[in-house]
């Protein structure tokens, strides 16, 4: 009878011996993030079955494997643990020592785990497929019996399509290192080509240099031949704002407000971009303040009167992805990426040819429900800022 994942961890907790064993179980009491085992619990084990069923409970089959090779590289294990990823499958890139949390909630996965959902992608699927095409047919269809309310999409001879994206991985503090998030940059780099988008890149910047990277793109000279754009932003982040790779405790404020992506794209500061669609993806986790209804019901500053053929809206023709709603958290998978990018890369792969933009993303939301697929994760993707008084076709292909 072949040997089970369990079985393969009660091997490797023997061979640690009653030492290694007993330094295993002091790094499994400080591990800081969920889910936690109590040290009441890890003392209550006394040997390596009561110890592998401890995690197989808590941690899930799956789960438990990239926990233990964490914390074998991480108190100098590193045969056994270059032994259980090769007996159970499981070679997933860990860290070499246990991710701690930052002060605040900046945590866009449980750490140090495997989160059990699905994958979505499979590790070459850019190889085999491709995002569905429209057919001149469709299109044409969509713009006689609905021109007005369709945002024009220019022919693709003539524009010139430009995509920010934005990656941060590493952290000057080491325990916050984003793993997986270069999968997730791959995905979306793919995706964004195939839409026909020009992609301008960065990594690990600072809050000051994605504000600078925001503001560059958006003087942008193409912007004028273009007909939308995307910007994604990735990494760790809390409400309202997105954490900065020179973020630590000692130094908080390298953060960059989400708002500041609507004002330098704004029709005032972003011509270029006037009257088009501008889609924003952000996947970072945005807890850590409570929940909140803004209203106002003031008299304001000043009464006016709005005269003029040439008046504009300031903010106009936005809709904002999040990966998650106000206060929540994010899940990355140290291997496959984010479940939020996975889904939205699929989503666009297979029905942009059909679907405008809201109701891609009404698709990626749904994704969401299904909670066999996160196992005992919740997170919701979230529209958010829409400001779109038309639909936005991509029309991938043409």
């Amino acid at each position: 009878m072949p040997k089970t994942t369990k079985d393969h961890l009660e091997d490797i907790f023997d061979d640690l011996g009653e030492e290694g064993l007993k330094k295993f179980k002091n790094k499994l009491c400080d591990r800081k993030v969920e889910p936690r085992i109590r040290r009441a619990a890890i003392e209550k084990a006394k040997d390596s079955m009561d110890l592998a069923g401890l995690m197989v409970s808590t941690f899930t089959t799956t789960g438990m494997v990239p926990v233990t090779v964490e914390i074998l590289e991480a108190i100098g294990f590193n045969e056994q643990a270059t032994e259980l990823k090769e007996k159970t499958g499981q070679g997933l890139p860990v860290a070499s020592s246990p991710v701690a949390p930052s002060p605040v909630d900046v945590v866009d996965s449980g750490a140090g785990q495997s989160p059990k959902f699905d994958s979505v992608l499979s590790d070459d699927w850019h190889k085999h497929l491709c995002v569905t095409p429209c057919t001149q047919s469709f299109k044409n269809n969509i713009i006689s019996q609905s021109g007005s309310e369709v945002y024009q999409v220019k022919d693709k001879s003539i524009r010139k399509r430009l995509a920010l994206l934005i990656n941060n991985i590493d952290f000057e503090n080491k325990d916050m290192t984003r793993r997986g998030a270069d999968r997730d940059e791959e995905n979306m780099e793919w995706l964004l080509k195939e839409l026909d988008y020009q992609v301008v890149k960065h990594r690990n910047l600072s809050a000051k240099d994605m504000e600078e990277a925001v503001k560059g793109f958006a003087r942008r000279q193409e912007h004028a031949n273009s007909d939308s754009t995307f910007v994604v932003i990735m990494s760790h982040g809390k409400r309202d704002a997105i954490l900065g790779v020179q973020y630590t405790s000692d130094n908080p404020s390298d953060t960059f407000l989400v708002d500041k992506i609507y004002r330098y794209l704004n029709s005032e500061n972003c011509p270029g971009l006037r009257d088009k669609p501008k889609v924003i993806l952000i996947q970072a986790c945005r807890g850590g303040e409570t929940g909140r209804v803004w209203a106002s019901d003031g008299e304001p500053d000043e009464l006016m009167e709005i005269e003029g053929d040439d008046f504009v809206h300031k903010e106009k023709d936005f809709i904002s992805l999040m990966s998650c709603t106000p206060d929540t958290k994010s899940y990355r998978h140290v291997q496959n990426g984010t479940f939020y990018v996975q889904n939205v890369v699929d989503v666009l792969m297979k029905y942009a040819h059909k679907d405008h933009i809201e109701e891609l993303f009404r698709k990626v939301i749904c994704r969401f429900e299904n909670a066999e697929k996160m196992g005992s994760y919740r997170q919701m993707a979230c529209k958010d800022r829409t400001s779109m008084p038309k639909l936005f076709y991509l029309f991938p292909g043409l």
